[in-house]
């Protein structure tokens, strides 16, 4: 099953000439008549509450690790739910590291939700056994927390390579536990979504199609069910941009996210319509921003503590070459593809699916 997963990924995307010259996404933007990119709106606020986490992942744009000790300070949370209950922005998305290690982290689970916000967690699932494994479950049903899971692929072999021996299984066990909660089921009120990063240098399967044969093989083989699958993009960032300077294929890889560029996904990427906190109350257009050490215009404010809704609402997108992933083929954001990929990928990934 991994051999196969491989073979359709490299069959949709099997990379661009090692020659290629790298592109400029601000130039393309301007080829195409989108720039500058600006924002829509901020409907989501998104807030990586630290570093620190129980798994070192290979493809971690943020290098979360358990040596890892950078977490927010509770002045900056505090800010957090001062912006959520002074603004229309009604929808938290808490990402780390794990962001269940952070000390203050029901704390602004449960204050979030009492001022009528939906609240959203971007969960490894293995921390749930770092203690009592029943606890988390029960704690994001009592507060209908919607949970967005990293699960790289549907069998132990591909996803213990990626993110450490036994995972995956710890997965299945969580994946489980939610189900008996009533997360994962049809009525949509306690929603589990599973995440899908390539095995390596490839651009996602279509969403769609991998999403049908996750669901299946999930259910067959380990009994267990989920509301939707994202595809996203790995970035070269952080872990992922060192594996790709390592086996020399950074350029190569640039290369194939510029052939994919898709404008039509520019309407949907996450930086359109969010903000981004970083552990340290820094400001950007999105986590990936964040991770390369790029803040928001000069003209905006910079830190959490002096959020501007309306300013922020109107700000211009700082962009930079890792927004090629975002855009590639049928793009990449916080929940998955943001538009159709190229009809040649869907026909590849049929091909290699039924090969």
């Amino acid at each position: 099953m991994q051999r196969n997963l491989i073979q359709f990924e490299q069959a949709l995307h099997p990379g661009c000439d090692d020659g290629a010259s790298p592109d400029n996404f601000a130039d393309r933007l301007i080829k195409i008549g989108k720039d500058p990119l600006l924002a829509k709106s901020i409907d989501v606020l998104q807030v990586n509450l630290g570093c620190r986490c129980n798994l070192a992942c290979k493809h971690c744009h943020v290098q979360a690790g358990p040596l890892r000790t950078e977490m927010m300070a509770r002045e900056d949370i505090k800010a957090v739910i001062h912006i959520l209950a002074g603004s229309p922005i009604k929808i938290l998305d808490l990402t780390g590291g794990a962001p269940e290690l952070h000390p203050d982290f029901r704390f602004l689970v449960t204050t979030a939700r009492a001022i009528g916000c939906h609240v959203m967690v971007r969960s490894n699932l293995a921390i749930f056994f770092e203690q009592d494994p029943a606890e988390w479950p029960d704690f994001y049903k009592e507060n209908v927390v919607e949970i967005i899971a990293s699960l790289p692929c549907y069998n132990a072999v591909n996803v213990d390579a990626v993110r450490g021996s036994g995972v995956f299984m710890q997965c299945i066990q969580a994946l489980k536990l939610l189900n008996e909660r009533g997360y994962g089921r049809a009525d949509g009120r306690l929603k589990v979504h599973l995440v899908h990063n390539p095995s390596g240098p490839f651009l996602p399967p279509p969403q769609e199609l991998l999403e049908a044969r996750y669901r299946k093989e999930l259910l067959e083989n380990f009994g267990v069910g989920f509301n939707c699958l994202y595809t996203m993009t790995n970035m070269p960032l952080g872990r992922f941009k060192d594996s790709l300077i390592k086996s020399g294929r950074l350029e190569v890889y640039l290369g194939e996210l510029q052939k994919a560029f898709n404008p039509a996904t520019l309407d949907g990427i996450m930086c359109r319509r969010q903000v981004s906190v970083g552990w340290d109350g820094t400001l950007a257009d999105c986590d990936f921003n964040l991770a390369a050490g790029i803040a928001l215009k000069k003209d905006c404010p910079s830190n959490v503590r002096d959020f501007d809704y309306e300013m922020l609402c109107r700000r211009q997108i700082v962009v930079s070459e890792h927004c090629f992933g975002c855009t590639a083929s049928q793009g990449s954001s916080c929940t998955g593809a943001v538009a159709g990929g190229l009809p040649a990928l869907k026909c590849a990934f049929s091909v290699v699916q039924s090969s």
